[in-house]
C-alpha cells in the first residue's frame, strides 16, 4: 500500500500545519492514524459505507463541537444538543469546526431561501424605512389622520355602541414591562388591558419576561349617545398622547349585542377592534394603520402574517379535483367521490343539502355537473349568502365533526395544502403587501429569481436622507445575493421554501452564508455539495470553496464527484470496501498520488483503468408507445410537451433550475397517479396526459427514510424479516413452546424485551452532558426476552441473525428461496455491508433509496410499472453507481419504464433516451433543448449538457 504523507519538520511545526488524528475507531473506522493538512481544500472519498462520514462528521466535527461546548458553562451546556463523543485517542490541531451538511435541521415550511440567508431581514428593514405606504383597499398613498378625523369616524358609529378607547404602550414585546405599568399609574388611569384581558391596575399579575406581551391603557369607556361628543374628543386626544399617535378602539355594535342576547349567547368574541393612527391613514377608505415596522413584513409574526393561513401561504382544505374527479357524472351517479360507499341514511342527509340548491337552479340529482354554468358550479362548491354553504364547506363540516377515526382518515385523502385564497400564497397581511419600492411589494420582490432580484436591487436609487439609510442595506443585499449566485443558485427564488430544496441546494444556501460570514481560522466540513449541480456549474462551486479556503480556513469535503477530486489539494480515499470491509485509509496525497495507488478503487477510476462501460446496444424506442404530457406551463415551463418512450431507461437532464422536477415530479407523476385512480397532490398546470393506458402503476423512489422508528430496518422494510420469523416459528423449540411468528417480532409485546420496548437501547438524560444511549441491561442490546432468544436455528438466535451483515445472512439463508431472493437483491445494490437489523434512522438518504430499489427488484411485477427516481446517485461512489445501473437495467429488461432525473454523466451515457432541458435555469430555462439517444444529444450545440456528454462518450 503506497501512502503519500505530508512531510513534517518538527513536532510544533507539524501541529501548526496539520490536523493530527490518532486511533480513530468511530463506527467502522479501524484505529486509523491520519494527518490532514490545514488551510487546504481536502476531499475525503471512498465507497458508500466505507467510513467517510464517520471520519469527517462523527469524528472531526463531533470533536470540534465537543471542544467548543466544553468551553461553556455547565448551565449553558444543558440547552445545547451534543453529539456523541467520538471514539478516538487523540486529535490535535483541530480548528473550530462548522458543519454544512444536507440536513435541514429545524427548517420547515416557514423557512425560505431569503429567511435562511438573512436576506429577508434586510428586505424587511428596507421596506419599513423606505417603502411607499399605500392603502390596501384603494391603493392610494396613506396620509396622516388628524385627531378630529378619528373622532368623526368614531362618532359615525351607531347610537348605543359601547366603546373602549385604548392607548397601546407595549405591542408584542418580551419583558416584565414594569415601566409601562408605572407610566399608566402616573397618568392617573386605573384600568389596563394585558394580553387581551381587562384588569384593574392594582391586580396585574407578574408578567413572564420571556414571553411576548401587549399592554394597553384603558383611557375611557363610552356608550355613544347625545352629549358625549366633547368627552369622546377629549378621550381621543388623551389616548393619542399616551399611545404616541396610535389609538386602539374596541367596540360592540348594539344590533349585534341584541341579537346575541336574544339567542341567549355571550357577547364575548363579538367585539370589533380597530386601530387609528395620526401617522398612517387613508381618508377614502377610513382605514388606519399602525406604524410600519420590520415585523410588519414578517410572516413569522402575528403582526405581519396573513391571519387566514397564519403565514404559511397554504391551507389544508378539500381539493376540488380529488373530490370531483369526473364532472360528467351526476349526484346520483356518484360525482362526489368521498361519499361513495357511505350508508344510505347518512348519504341521503348530505345529498339533501345540495338538492335544495340544484332544484333552485332548475337541475336535479340526475344532472351531470359539467353541464352547469361556471358561476353556478362555483356556487355549488363554495355556497352563497342565502344560507347554502356549498359542497366543500359541507365536507369541511363533516371532517370537523367526524368522530369515527376511519371516516376521518378517508376524508383526509381528499384534502391537500392549497394556496391560501386570502393572501394568494404571499403569507402576508394586506397592509404589508400595500407597501412598495419601485413598484414592487416585498412578496413580488422575493418571488423573483436570485439573479433578477440582484439586478432589481442594484438599480434602486434613493436621494437625500433616504440614500444614507439605503446605502448599507443595499450593499449587504447585493453581497448576499452575489454569494448565492456564486454557488450556482441564481435560478432559485428568494421565496422558495427550504423544505422543497434538495439536500445539495440547501447545503449550498448554507455555504453562501458561510462565505458571507468572513470567518477565518476555522474548519468547514461539507457533505457532497455538488449534489444536484450540473457539470457546467462545478467550476463555480469549486471557486466558492476556494474562496473559503483562501480565508485561512480548512475546507474538508466528503465527495464522489470526479471534478472535485481532481481539484483537491489533498485527497483521502477510505476503504477498500464498505461496512466491516472498510474503515482504513487506502490512499492519500495529491489526486495524482491516489490515481497511482493500485490498491485504491477510486484511484483506478481516476486513472481510467476502470470505468463504467457504455452499453453495447441501446433499446429501440417505439413512437407508438409514448407517455406524453402536453402543454406544461407551471413555474418556469414554457408550454412544454414531453414524449417519454416506454420500456426504456430515460434520463432527464439539464442545468439546475431548468424545470426537470417541475415537469416530471410535480406535473407528470402527480397527473399519472391520479389518472390511475391513486391519491396524489394536485398536478401543476398542463393541458393533457396521454399514452398511459399500458401503465399499471407509478412508483416514486426517493431518499426519504424507510421508517421513522428506530425499530424499522432493512430486513423489516423489504419483507425478509417476516419470512425469517416464520423460519424460527417452525423450529422444534418454538413449536414445543407454542411460539408463533409474532413471538419473534420486536414491534409487539410478547417476545420482545419490555424494558426497552424492543429497541435494545435505553436513553439516559445527562442534563448538561450529551444524552447517553446504553445497552439495555436486561436484554444486553438483543431486543428480545430470554425465552425468545433461547430458540435457535442453526445455533443462531433471532438476535444473532439481526446482527449479521446482509452479505452473511444471504449465505446463512441460502436454502430458503424467498429470504435468499430478498437479501440477494439488497446485496445487488451494494448494501451487503449493512446489518439486517440496522436502524433506519442511521441510514443515509442514498442507502434508503437503494433499499427501496431492492424492494422493487424483489417483487414479481407485471412489467408495466413506471419508476421515477430523482438523483439516485446521491452519496454513491462510481463503483456503486455501476451496481445501481445494473439494477435499473434489470427493471427495464422486465418491461418497465425507468425515468431518472440526473446530472451524473455515467447515468446519462447509460440511458436509452435523454430529454435535456434548459438552456439555462430559472426564467432562462423551462424548455426541452434536445431529445434522443446520448450520442444524438451530444451533438446538439444548444445543449449545455452536450459537451460534457460528448467527452464521456469518447473515453
Amino acid at each position: 500500500m503506497s501512502l503519500a504523507m505530508p512531510q513534517p519538520t518538527s513536532r510544533s511545526e507539524q501541529a501548526a500545519r496539520v490536523i493530527r488524528i490518532r486511533g480513530a475507531r468511530t463506527h467502522n473506522l479501524k484505529n486509523i492514524d491520519l494527518d490532514i493538512p490545514r488551510d487546504q481544500l481536502v476531499v475525503i472519498t471512498g465507497k458508500s459505507g466505507s467510513g467517510k462520514s464517520s471520519l469527517a462528521f462523527d469524528t472531526l466535527f463531533a470533536e470540534g463541537q465537543r471542544q467548543y461546548i466544553e468551553s461553556l458553562s455547565t448551565y449553558a451546556r444543558q440547552f445545547l444538543n451534543q453529539l456523541e463523543r467520538p471514539d478516538v485517542d487523540l486529535i490535535e490541531g483541530l480548528q473550530p469546526t462548522i458543519c454544512i451538511d444536507q440536513r435541514p435541521g429545524v427548517q420547515g415550511s416557514r423557512s425560505t431561501v431569503a429567511t435562511s440567508t438573512e436576506i429577508y431581514d434586510f428586505l424587511r428593514l428596507l421596506y419599513a424605512r423606505l417603502g411607499e405606504i399605500c392603502c390596501h383597499g384603494c391603493g392610494q398613498p396613506i396620509r396622516q389622520q388628524s385627531a378630529e378625523q378619528i373622532e368623526q369616524s368614531l362618532s359615525s358609529l351607531a347610537e348605543g355602541t359601547r366603546l373602549m378607547l385604548l392607548a397601546p404602550l407595549v405591542r408584542g414585546r418580551k419583558g416584565a414591562h414594569a415601566e409601562a405599568i408605572q407610566k399608566i399609574r402616573a397618568a392617573g388611569l386605573v384600568r389596563v388591558r394585558v394580553d387581551g384581558q381587562v384588569l384593574d391596575l392594582e391586580s396585574i399579575p407578574a408578567l413572564d419576561p420571556r414571553k411576548n406581551h401587549t399592554i394597553e391603557a384603558i383611557v375611557d369607556r363610552i356608550i355613544l349617545r347625545e352629549g358625549v361628543r366633547s368627552r369622546l374628543a377629549e378621550s381621543v386626544q388623551l389616548a393619542l398622547r399616551h399611545g404616541e399617535g396610535v389609538l386602539g378602539v374596541c367596540y360592540l355594535d348594539p344590533t349585534v349585542q341584541k341579537d346575541a342576547q336574544d339567542r341567549g349567547e355571550s357577547t364575548e368574541g363579538l367585539w370589533t377592534e380597530r386601530i387609528y393612527s395620526t401617522l398612517y391613514a387613508c381618508p377614502n377608505c377610513d382605514v388606519s394603520l399602525e406604524e410600519i415596522e420590520p415585523r410588519t413584513f414578517s410572516f413569522n409574526s402575528p403582526y405581519g402574517a396573513c391571519p387566514t393561513c397564519e403565514g404559511l401561504g397554504t391551507r389544508p382544505q378539500f381539493d376540488r379535483e380529488l373530490v370531483l374527479p369526473d364532472l360528467s357524472l351526476s349526484l346520483t351517479a356518484g360525482v362526489v367521490k368521498p361519499w361513495k360507499g357511505m350508508k344510505n341514511a347518512a348519504l341521503a342527509k348530505l345529498r339533501s343539502a345540495l338538492m335544495k340548491y340544484l332544484e333552485s337552479i332548475g337541475a336535479d340529482a340526475a344532472t351531470p355537473w359539467n353541464s352547469l354554468t361556471e358561476k353556478r358550479f362555483a356556487t355549488l362548491l363554495q355556497g352563497d349568502e342565502k344560507g347554502f354553504i356549498g359542497l366543500l364547506n359541507l365536507l369541511e363540516q363533516e371532517y370537523a365533526t367526524a368522530t369515527d377515526a376511519a371516516r376521518k382518515e378517508e376524508l383526509e385523502r381528499y384534502r391537500g395544502n392549497l394556496v391560501c385564497p386570502a393572501c394568494d400564497g404571499s403569507r402576508l397581511r394586506p397592509e404589508a403587501l400595500a407597501v412598495r419600492i419601485a413598484g414592487k411589494n416585498i412578496h413580488e420582490l422575493t418571488s423573483l429569481a436570485i439573479a433578477d432580484a440582484r439586478t432589481f436591487i442594484e438599480k434602486l436609487k434613493f436621494f437625500g436622507d433616504d440614500e444614507e439609510v439605503a446605502e448599507p442595506i443595499l450593499a449587504d443585499l447585493v453581497a448576499r445575493l452575489g454569494f448565492l449566485s456564486q454557488v450556482g443558485l441564481d435560478y432559485l427564488t428568494l421565496a422558495r421554501s427550504t423544505d422543497t430544496l434538495s439536500g445539495g441546494e440547501f447545503q449550498r444556501v448554507r455555504l453562501a452564508s458561510g462565505i458571507g460570514s468572513g470567518l477565518t481560522g476555522v474548519c468547514y466540513i461539507l457533505d457532497e455539495p455538488s449534489i444536484g449541480l450540473h457539470p457546467r456549474d462545478n467550476d463555480r462551486l469549486i471557486a466558492a470553496l476556494r474562496k473559503l479556503q483562501q480565508q485561512r480556513t480548512s475546507v474538508i469535503v466528503v465527495e464522489h464527484d470526479e471534478t472535485m477530486m481532481r481539484e483537491a489539494d489533498w485527497l483521502i480515499d477510505i476503504g477498500p470496501g464498505a461496512g466491516s470491509h472498510g474503515g482504513t485509509v487506502v490512499a492519500q496525497g495529491t489526486p495524482a498520488d491516489v490515481a497511482a495507488c493500485e490498491e485504491s478503487i477510486t484511484g483506478k477510476y481516476l486513472a481510467g483503468t476502470k470505468k463504467i462501460e457504455i452499453p453495447k446496444e441501446r433499446r429501440k424506442t417505439n413512437k407508438q408507445r409514448m407517455l406524453t404530457v402536453e402543454g406544461a406551463t407551471a413555474n418556469n415551463l414554457k408550454n412544454v410537451t414531453a414524449h417519454i418512450p416506454l420500456a426504456t431507461l430515460v434520463a432527464i437532464t439539464g442545468v439546475s433550475g431548468s424545470g426537470k422536477s417541475t415537469l416530471i415530479t410535480e406535473t407528470l407523476a402527480h397527473a399519472l397517479i391520479r389518472k390511475l385512480g391513486g391519491i396524489a397532490p394536485r398536478p401543476l398546470d398542463h393541458q393533457s396526459l396521454n399514452g398511459f393506458e399500458t401503465i399499471d402503476r407509478v412508483i416514486g423512489i426517493d431518499q426519504s427514510p424507510i421508517g421513522r422508528s428506530p425499530r424499522s430496518n432493512p430486513a423489516t422494510y423489504i419483507g425478509a424479516f417476516d419470512e425469517i420469523r416464520k423460519v424460527y416459528a417452525q423450529t422444534k423449540e418454538a413449536r414445543q413452546l407454542g411460539f408463533k411468528a409474532s413471538r419473534f417480532s420486536f414491534n409487539v409485546t410478547g417476545g420482545r424485551c419490555e424494558h426497552c420496548q424492543g429497541q435494545g437501547l435505553k436513553r439516559i438524560e445527562m442534563n448538561f452532558l450529551p444524552d447517553l444511549f446504553v445497552e439495555c441491561d436486561h436484554c444486553g442490546g438483543k431486543r428480545f426476552s430470554p425465552q425468545t432468544l433461547a430458540v435457535k436455528f442453526r445455533d443462531k438466535s433471532i438476535a444473532d441473525v439481526l446482527a449479521m451483515s446482509i452479505e452473511e445472512a444471504t449465505d446463512f439463508f441460502s436454502s430458503f428461496s424467498a429470504i435468499h431472493r430478498y437479501l440477494e437483491c439488497l446485496s445487488s445494490v451494494g448494501l451487503g455491508y449493512l446489518s439486517l437489523g440496522q436502524s433506519s434512522t442511521t441510514l443515509s438518504g442514498g442507502e434508503s433509496q437503494r433499499i427501496k430499489l431492492a424492494t422493487e427488484l424483489a417483487r414479481v411485477d407485471s412489467g408495466n410499472t413506471l419508476y421515477l427516481l430523482d438523483e439516485p446517485t446521491t452519496g454513491l461512489h462510481t463503483d456503486d453507481i455501476r451496481l445501481l445501473l445494473g439494477v435499473l437495467q434489470k427493471l427495464v429488461d422486465r418491461g418497465n419504464t425507468v425515468v431518472v432525473i440526473e446530472h451524473n454523466l455515467d447515468v446519462m451515457k447509460s440511458a436509452d433516451w435523454i430529454i435535456d432541458m434548459g438552456p439555462e435555469g430559472g426564467a432562462g430555462g423551462g424548455q426541452i433543448v434536445a431529445t434522443g439517444t446520448p450520442e444524438e444529444v451530444a451533438e446538439n450545440k444548444l445543449s449545455n449538457t452536450a459537451k460534457f456528454l460528448k467527452s464521456v462518450l469518447s473515453r
